[in-house]
């Protein structure tokens, strides 16, 4: 039997679907394009129309509008559906789910069903199935029905599910906890309405790309907030009542002590989305006067696996660190306030750095995204094992490249500093407000100037600005005077460009979508080091850095305004001047 060249059967002809056999009839797409758009669906496991969307062969509203006339069905506008009032339990919220389609309303003996794709028969052949009922199909946009879908599904267990392929991985320890608790706690965590609730909002957090889940027991009322793009916003508002059961349920599924709610405790659970995605969830316990106050993480690993370019890095700036990370030693330091993104900027350059040849340890505390190939090692103060105490043991393991979480005092600084010196390449991360403001930090530690000269090699200041949804965004006219106390130059305002403003739409949450960052990379250059050899200010250090062509973080956050990324406002409100 003579064999196919693996490039031979590539440039084959394929079966496209009926989406893309009827894109080309109308001239919206080419044979070739639909036929890669759909190779790459495959391989991916996507569907074709996600890929498609995605992609942006064919935007989605002018998608709808194609598929409304070739299939003669009518088109819906969903931003004019109130979805609090379509029907429930008419169809398997698992179905809704897998095939993207919402059901609007029922007739007689037939379904009213929106869908971005009228020619899936599987779909429609698998709603007759599971209803008995016909179907009618009415075309909507497909970004706003996955929309739609992600946020009306009827039973949040069945979607959470469908979504993770199976309940959260419980191992033996988890299981023998509520042994251990007594029969009490074993009906605690396994009230029905309790695993629901927990379901539907971590399901919710993540649709909505939230950061943290918040859950806050007050005297007479329960409140949960999710953190999106930066700020916290109240989603739900469970009866007081589920609020032990609720704490109960989480702490098993995150290996903790569910009979000690005087103490704060940490533990960690995993959510499996798609067939080789895994999400980690960082869970904290606070006690508070009226019960446990809980913190979720979603900590994403992927997102240290964007490259360089996704974080927001000028040209110029990029060069800057990855020239300073391919140097054999030293010392980079990465500063910012907490939830800043400092931790994915260093496990991006460790991802980087991640070869082979190299020996890379970190010190955290706690460690927050898995990265196969690098040794990382948890603190636990109570037990002894201090930042202090992991790096004397990370030299005697011969490291090329230490990473330590954060340096919190001049015992475990002056470590790394050694360290810096000795021939290894040492990132860690230090709370101030700019790159300039660190050095004098270090400073006032009780570290050496000629130490922190002779090791430093470059400090990132950095923020994370909300960014504007590319869907809405709109140019705004500002004053001229408005714009230079901002710190625009003369120069700069001259006539070529506009600063855009939040408006909001159904694709985003109140004008923004996601966020970039905003940096601040001052390498130390012989005239810097002079000046902290000197015993310098920071101020001394800020005009050096602004003469050597480093941007301030305000200045870093007015480029993006000009570039369109962000707003004016924004960019205000999350750096100083």
């Amino acid at each position: 039997m003579a064999t196919v060249d693996p490039l031979q059967r590539e440039n084959q002809a394929i079966a496209l679907p009926g989406l893309g056999r009827a894109l080309i009839t109308a001239g919206k797409l080419g044979q070739k394009s639909a036929e890669d758009i759909y190779r790459k669906a495959l391989s991916s496991k996507s569907s074709f129309i996600a890929e498609l969307v995605g992609s942006g062969a064919v935007s989605a509203a002018d998608l709808a509008h194609t598929l409304s006339s070739a299939f003669a069905a009518p088109l819906l506008d969903l931003d004019a559906i109130d979805a609090n009032r379509l029907p429930k339990g008419l169809l398997d919220s698992k179905i809704c789910i897998a095939y993207r389609v919402v059901v609007l309303s029922k007739r007689s003996n037939r379904l009213i069903v929106a869908t971005a794709d009228p020619s899936d028969q599987a779909a429609a052949e698998k709603i007759k199935f599971s209803t008995q009922m016909g179907v009618d199909w009415v075309i909507a946009e497909y970004d706003k029905l996955s929309k739609l879908v992600d946020t009306n599904a009827t039973t949040a267990t069945e979607a959470m599910e469908d979504i993770i392929g199976g309940d959260f991985e419980f191992d033996e320890a988890a299981a023998e906890a509520v042994i251990d608790n007594g029969p009490a706690a074993a009906s605690d965590v396994e009230d029905a309405p309790v695993v629901r609730f927990l379901h539907k909002m971590l399901m919710d957090a993540f649709s909505m790309r939230a950061s943290d889940l918040h859950f806050e027991p007050y005297e007479h009322t329960y409140r949960v907030r999710f953190r999106i793009d930066g700020e916290l916003r109240e989603i739900a508002s469970p009866p007081i009542a589920i609020k032990d059961k609720l704490a109960s349920r989480i702490k098993v599924i995150s290996r903790m002590d569910i009979s000690e709610k005087r103490v704060p405790q940490d533990g960690k659970m995993k959510l499996k989305v798609g067939p080789d995605r895994v999400i980690d969830f960082r869970v904290s316990t606070l006690p508070t006067l009226f019960g446990e106050k809980i913190v979720i993480r979603i900590l994403d690993p992927s997102s240290a696996k964007l490259g360089i370019d996704a974080l927001g890095y000028e040209p110029e700036e990029k060069e800057r660190l990855l020239k300073a990370i391919e140097r054999p030693y030293g010392m980079i330091l990465v500063t910012g306030p907490t939830g800043s993104g400092k931790t994915v900027s260093l496990y991006t350059c460790l991802n980087l750095l991640n070869q082979p040849g190299v020996n890379i340890a970190t010190a955290e505390d706690p460690s927050e995204i898995n990265l196969p190939g690098v040794n990382q090692v948890n603190m636990n103060d109570k037990a002894g094992l201090t930042f202090a105490v992991a790096l004397k043991s990370f030299l005697r393991q011969d490291p090329d490249i230490i990473m330590v979480g954060e340096i919190r005092d001049l015992e475990t600084a002056d470590i790394s500093i050694k360290a810096a010196q000795t021939g290894h390449l040492v990132l860690s991360t230090l709370h101030t407000n700019d790159a300039p403001g660190t050095l004098t930090r270090m400073r006032n530690m009780g570290i050496a100037p000629f130490n922190i000269a002779s090791s430093v090699i470059l400090i990132t200041a950095q923020r994370l600005a909300r960014r504007l949804c590319l869907n809405c965004k709109a140019p705004v006219e500002l004053p001229q005077k408005t714009l230079l106390n901002a710190g625009f130059k003369e120069p700069q305002l001259d006539g070529t460009w506009k600063p855009y403003k939040a408006v909001g739409c159904s694709l985003c949450n109140g004008g923004y979508k996601g966020r970039v960052g905003i940096y601040q990379v001052m390498p130390i250059t012989e005239e810097i080091q002079r000046i902290i050899l000197r015993d310098g200010s920071s101020l001394d250090i800020a005009i050096q850095a602004e003469k050597e062509g480093v941007r301030s973080l305000r200045q870093s956050g007015l480029h993006k305004v000009k570039q369109g990324m962000t707003s004016l406002e924004e960019v205000l409100a999350c750096t100083n001047e």
